[in-house]
């Protein structure tokens, strides 16, 4: 009976993970593209050796120092019920968003993946529970995430896993690629994940940091690029 309830709670926790990394989730993320869209305009992505090669190293240079650190240090605050943690490491995102693109992108999918979960446990009332606020993606992820039970870093590979879904598909459309060739950018993505994620769970808080200029240029032009399928 304990093996029978214990792999029932193991199956619980990944299943809520893989619910949480699912592109279906209706946080909108389809509709971002972090900058990779701006880089196709400019040329600094042209097919899909230079789109895999690109994700990689913002995946190690910029979401594993930022967001992925988040990610786990809010895990461990939601399972303290630490608010004022949880509302320093969203203060820290929101400051951090060098655009006012990519901020509303965290602010906008935050907001709807709180609703989502709010929905689940009171379809009939969106308000934010009494001392939580309205999370950016990163912290809303975390706190989604932390009743699974499931390991923090668990709970990071499925946040990394989920953004590389979602910038192969919008490689796909922007470069454009094939689906073929889609996978094996998201195959590269995956290899790569685990270290990106040890990287981002070992850093301490005063190393978090979210300096990624050319990223950060590309964004700005975005905000004004004449013709668009995304919204960052």
């Amino acid at each position: 009976m304990t093996t029978a309830t214990t792999a029932t709670r193991t199956d619980a926790g990944l299943l809520q993970l893989i619910w949480l990394a699912s592109p279906a989730l209706p946080v909108g993320g389809f509709s971002y593209s972090e900058g990779l869209e701006a880089a196709v305009e400019a040329g600094c992505v042209r097919d899909e050796a230079s789109a895999a090669a690109w994700l990689a190293q913002q995946l190690h240079a910029s979401l594993a120092r930022s967001d992925v650190a988040v990610v786990g240090e809010a895990v461990d605050a939601a399972r303290r019920g630490d608010l004022p943690a949880l509302a320093a490491l969203d203060d820290w995102v929101r400051q951090t968003r060098e655009t006012s693109e990519l901020r509303q992108q965290s602010e906008q999918m935050g907001r709807s993946l709180g609703e989502w979960r709010r929905s689940l446990d009171a379809p009939a009332s969106r308000a934010v529970p009494a001392g939580e606020r309205e999370y950016t993606y990163p912290v809303a992820f975390a706190v989604a995430a932390a009743p699974s039970g499931a390991a923090c870093r668990d709970i990071a590979l499925a946040f990394a896993f989920g953004w590389s879904e979602n910038m192969m598909q919008s490689a796909i459309k922007a470069v454009p690629l094939g689906q073929a060739a889609g996978q094996r950018v998201l195959a590269r993505l995956a290899r790569e994940i685990p270290a990106a994620v040890d990287h981002a769970l070992a850093l301490p808080p005063q190393r978090r940091q979210a300096f990624s200029p050319m990223l950060a240029i590309l964004s700005a032009q975005h905000e004004t690029q004449y013709s668009r399928l995304f919204r960052s």
